[in-house]
């Protein structure tokens, strides 16, 4: 059985306060025993949520790629494991984007992370011009290949994939429920043409993009859609737990 997700992005946003009390108060709420819930934090939060979180586990948001070295601002795959952080967000769009991140850069960042015990939420996914000339398929297919597709079998047991349309990023467009079946499918065909039938039906592969309560339940029902990397709505803890009860 692939595991059903709900992960929070927070970016950047919140302060130590405001995250040790959005997850005390979550941690108190009837959270789904078959729902695995994460926050990605900023990395100043990290550690203090872990002091509090039981049930929740902790993302830090990116990583660096080298063990250690003079990167003046940046954090290791070394520094968040000795935090107790869980997983690490790498690839996003946004990293992709301002950062100029290639995926070269993103899977050694992948590898290094991995080297840690820390598991990976792996983003990708294609911006609106792609989607207009329905390449989002060869787009999505090629960040997938160029990364995470290089890693052996094992290493994919610590692995979650979000698919995030770029185009719906924060700009409350949402993929279609049919839209985020059929991108989701062809994630697991992928997998499966580089891989085998196992590994690509036990892959959870989430869903980003203005999730919100209102859409939820229909795209979590979708056969390949494993769950949600929610970012506005994960910083409003009644539209979270709600988006967390969708499954």
């Amino acid at each position: 059985m692939r595991s059903q997700i709900a992960a929070g992005n927070w970016k950047m946003n919140t302060n130590i306060d405001f995250g040790q009390d959005f997850v005390a108060k979550l941690e108190d709420k009837e959270l789904p025993k078959d729902v695995e819930v994460i926050i990605g934090a900023p990395f100043i939060s990290i550690s203090p949520l872990k002091q509090i979180a039981k049930r929740i586990k902790i993302a830090a948001q990116n990583c660096h790629d080298e063990e250690s070295g003079a990167f003046t601002g940046e954090v290791s795959a070394a520094m968040l494991k000795s935090t107790g952080c869980n997983y690490v967000i790498i690839g996003h769009s946004e990293r992709r984007q301002y950062f100029n991140e290639s995926d070269e850069l993103i899977l050694k960042k992948i590898l290094k992370a991995l080297e840690h015990e820390l598991k990976i939420i792996f983003c990708c996914g294609e911006p609106l011009e792609i989607r207009e000339n329905n390449d989002h398929e060869s787009f999505v297919q090629s960040q997938l290949e160029n990364s995470i597709c290089k890693l052996s079998k094992e290493e994919l047991e610590n692995v979650v994939i979000a698919y995030e349309p770029i185009w719906a990023i924060g700009t409350g467009k949402t993929a279609s429920p049919g839209q985020a079946q059929d991108m989701h499918q062809h994630i697991r065909k992928v997998m499966r043409n580089n891989f085998n039938e196992d590994l690509a039906e036990n892959i959870s592969i989430l869903y980003g993009g203005s999730v919100k309560p209102s859409n939820a339940k229909e795209i979590f029902a979708q056969k390949d859609v494993d769950g949600g990397l929610v970012g506005g709505a994960s910083l409003k803890i009644d539209s979270f737990f709600d988006i967390i009860q969708s499954f």
